[in-house]
């Protein structure tokens, strides 16, 4: 465990380890995990990649990149994805959190 402090406001933050830190990258079992879940329902709806990205209103290469994982999804992008997909991003969100 580590405790560090902030002069700037004087806050004390402890931090374990290295799971404190922020990833940055789309190679996680929890993204893809994520991902997988998206090209599922996607699957289950009956949509193509090419038909998605009509939906989305993007070339079926974006949709390409995003579920192959050499694109990573921002925040808004997830909402307006599961939105197209017609299913709630929390369910989404909770993939992340377990």
């Amino acid at each position: 465990m580590k405790i560090l402090f902030c002069p700037r406001f004087g806050d004390t933050i402890t931090r374990h380890h290295n799971r404190d830190k922020m990833i940055k990258t789309v190679h996680t079992q929890k993204y893809e995990a994520l991902i997988e879940w998206l090209i599922s329902v996607r699957k289950d709806r009956g949509l193509t990649v090419r038909d998605f990205g009509i939906l989305i209103d993007e070339p079926f290469q974006f949709v390409s990149k995003v579920e192959t994982g050499q694109r990573r999804l921002n925040v808004y992008e997830f909402v307006q994805y599961c939105e197209a997909l017609k299913i709630d991003p929390y369910d989404g969100i909770m993939l992340l959190t377990k």
